[in-house]
């Protein structure tokens, strides 16, 4: 099984740690390193993190990581993730089309 990074998350991601990175840029790079880590802990057990509560899908499934939902789908061969959400920040066009 491969994990592959959408561009919507890695536009997402680069937004958010250009934020961070104005201000502590060791955060920033911790940040990513720590995401990246925990979204390769998927392919050991995909189901392990919710059902997603922005799809009405088994498949796609929400890692809660510091405040965000990385939403990614499993499919045969393949973990796409797709999203990363700010709970505050969530508008439910964001993630529509990959339903």
């Amino acid at each position: 099984m491969n994990i592959r990074f959408e561009e919507s998350f890695i536009d997402s991601l680069s937004l958010k740690l250009q934020f961070i990175a104005k201000d502590k840029p060791l955060a920033a790079r911790k940040f990513k390193n720590d995401l990246i880590a925990s979204c390769k802990d998927i392919l050991h057990m995909p189901y392990k993190h919710r059902k997603s509560i922005y799809h009405d899908d088994e498949n796609i499934r929400d890692l809660i990581f510091k405040g965000y939902a990385v939403v990614y789908m499993i499919e045969d061969e393949t973990i796409s993730v797709f999203a990363l959400i700010h709970h505050e920040k969530y508008s439910y066009t964001q993630v529509k089309k990959y339903t």
